[in-house]
């Protein structure tokens, strides 16, 4: 009886998903003028069905068939991770009532995806990616706070730069190798040892750098300054075997340059470059060529190097359009499931629908950040959010790539959903930072109306008289 609840239970998970993402098109409808349904009432919706899928979800996970009862751990942590969820939706209005929601609902979404699966391959991460996340949760509750205080950061361009060469020179030398990438610093705090990836700290920071820097008319003194200093950054990457990061820098850089100066000639020297660095990194770098070489061809090398995409493209396509249903899949069979393939296990147990929906809500997001760009009138702010969109955009993009074989697979979390502390905690906060740019841009555009309406009045005034 149980298992065929589990297998209507598949249908339950697509239809929030496709809900989800169909209430997220009846809002932009409403901003766009046309009209689906009330936008309100849509984001309302989204919040439920996260609950929703909460509740399914581990009700499914603490059942237990040899006993045919409820595992109490289990149920317990469900409601902890429940509270979680609710009392983020307060207080994200608390703090950023005038951001985007579709981004509120769909950070949700993710993370409370994340909790389930992390709960299914391994309980213990699952405790401890909650404990990050409500870190995290609290880190962009600060925020405004810390803006107000210092409303002219921009300044601070070197500091920036300076801090990201301080922490990926640390790592260098004295990381520890994890994942075949020496990108981890650990220390001990009494029986504790904590580990965390400095390069997600210098994400956050390089952002930060970049927008200072193209805030102004860039000339060419200073874009080689730039571009120099960021390649240094990506041939640190590199040199630390973190292929991942060091692609999503470099992106992230030509991105925002682009956005910056609307120069053609500049991004194809930029894309030119890379190319003849990735050709030579390609010759020098053994790890380089063993992640080409899994791309291509990963049955040739079935037994190591190529394992790890082999069963990644197994578990998405063994169970087809609708999964095999939670619980009933091998997830724990994959190689590092709980960060670099975690899409792969979702996909295997609640399907490829379902996985196409994730990507769905990453597409969202990033839609909604490009509005907040373009929105925003102020120039440094603009290039703030455009390059929190691009770096958590591309990143989902480089991940999801590697594990369905589209481009060569490199280590890195997809944003909210995979495990890993200083993941989550840096894309909370850069979340965090492009709803306060979406806050600002409001009451600016609000000012703005007013300051209008004002004029419009006295000039009235001033006729009638």
């Amino acid at each position: 009886m149980f298992d065929l609840i589990i297998m209507l239970s598949r249908y339950a998970f697509i239809a929030y998903i496709v809900l989800f993402l169909w209430q997220g098109i009846v809002y932009v409808a409403y901003e766009q003028g046309g009209y689906l349904g009330n936008p309100y009432t849509a984001v309302s919706i989204q919040r439920r069905l996260v609950v929703l899928m909460h509740i399914t979800a581990f009700l499914i996970l603490s059942y237990n068939r040899e006993t045919h009862l409820y595992d109490i751990p289990t149920l317990i942590f469900a409601a902890v991770s429940l509270i979680f969820i609710l009392f983020a939706v307060k207080l994200l209005d608390r703090f950023f009532y005038e951001g985007c929601p579709l981004i509120w609902t769909g950070m949700l979404f993710l993370m409370d995806l994340s909790l389930i699966m992390l709960q299914r391959v391994e309980p213990y991460l699952a405790h401890r990616q909650l404990m990050w996340m409500c870190i995290g949760l609290a880190g962009m509750s600060f925020l405004p706070t810390f803006f107000r205080l210092i409303p002219r950061f921009e300044v601070f361009e070197w500091a920036y730069i300076i801090a990201c060469y301080g922490l990926l020179l640390c790592t260098r030398l004295f990381g520890i190798a994890k994942g075949g990438s020496t990108n981890w610093l650990s220390f001990g705090i009494g029986p504790i040892d904590i580990t965390f990836q400095p390069s997600e700290i210098a994400k956050f920071l390089f952002i930060f750098y970049l927008a200072s820097v193209f805030r102004k008319r860039v000339e060419w003194k200073q874009f080689l300054t730039t571009a120099i200093l960021s390649a240094g950054l990506v041939f640190l990457l590199v040199l630390q075997k973190d292929l991942g990061s060091a692609l999503i820098f470099f992106m992230t850089y030509m991105v925002m340059l682009y956005i910056a100066t609307s120069n053609e000639f500049l991004f194809l020297l930029g894309i030119g470059a890379a190319s003849g660095a990735a050709a030579v990194a390609y010759k020098l770098f053994s790890h380089v060529r063993v992640r080409v070489a899994a791309w291509q061809n990963p049955w040739a090398d079935i037994d190591t190097g190529g394992y790890q995409i082999v069963s990644s493209l197994f578990a998405i396509t063994t169970w087809g359009l609708f999964g095999s249903g939670l619980t009933k899949g091998m997830p724990k069979s994959i190689p590092v499931v709980e960060s670099d393939m975690i899409f792969a296990a979702i996909c295997e147990e609640f399907g490829v629908i379902f996985g196409a929906g994730v990507i769905g809500i990453f597409i969202m997001i990033l839609y909604r950040g490009v509005r907040i760009a373009l929105d925003c009138n102020r120039r440094y702010y603009s290039i703030l959010a455009a390059g929190v969109t691009t770096m958590i955009s591309f990143q989902a993009f480089v991940i999801l790539g590697g594990v369905i074989k589209l481009i060569p697979l490199t280590g890195v979390t997809l944003p909210f959903v995979s495990y890993g502390g200083s993941s989550v905690l840096v894309s909370l906060m850069m979340i965090g930072l492009l709803q306060w740019v979406c806050v600002y841009c409001e009451q600016q555009m609000r000012e703005e109306q007013e300051q209008q309406e004002l004029m419009e009045l006295q000039m009235g005034g001033g006729w009638n008289e």
